[in-house]
């Protein structure tokens, strides 16, 4: 979680709404990371979680292709490069609905957050995509991990703008 604290004061120093994720693989080591990038790329979609997830998902994939590659075998891993069923997402705030259901779609095995979100919260606060009944996967979820940390960041910033 540290970490993703520190990616988050990089968004703010940036101008952007201090999230910050990373996505660990199975070992704990550290495949992606992402912080906030809407504001200073105009992207709606720019969320911590997406981008973490997104880069996990291309380091996958590269990590097959040089496998492939070394042993001329097709390259059939990299197909299933963007399923992060053994990996954990670690973000300083509770998923939105958009990055819950990307969780979903990646089918990340755990997500671990800090602040809740009582406005737009999907894990458990407002909304509880992950665990919806009906859909296949559903990822373990654990919440409120050093919570006073990451919800300072948010105040902080949000304190300053007002």
């Amino acid at each position: 979680m540290r970490q993703t604290i520190e990616l988050a004061k990089q968004a703010a120093a940036a101008g952007d709404v201090p999230v910050g994720a990373v996505v660990l693989d199975a070992s704990g080591a550290i495949i992606g990371r992402g912080y906030n990038t809407r504001e200073t790329h105009g992207d709606p979609l720019a969320h911590a979680e997406i981008l973490a997830m997104r880069e996990a998902a291309q380091f996958r994939a590269r990590q097959s292709s040089n496998a492939d590659a070394a042993t001329a075998e097709p390259a059939t891993a990299a197909v299933r490069a963007w399923n992060l069923a053994d990996c954990t997402l670690v973000v300083t705030l509770e998923p939105c609905p958009m990055c819950a259901g990307a969780c979903v779609q990646t089918h990340i095995g755990t997500i671990v957050f800090g602040a809740w979100d009582a406005k737009l919260g999907a894990c458990g606060s407002v909304w509880d995509i992950p665990r919806d009944p009906h859909i296949g996967h559903t990822p373990e979820v654990h919440g409120g991990i050093l919570e006073r940390d990451c919800q300072a960041i948010l105040t902080d910033f949000f304190a300053a703008r007002r």
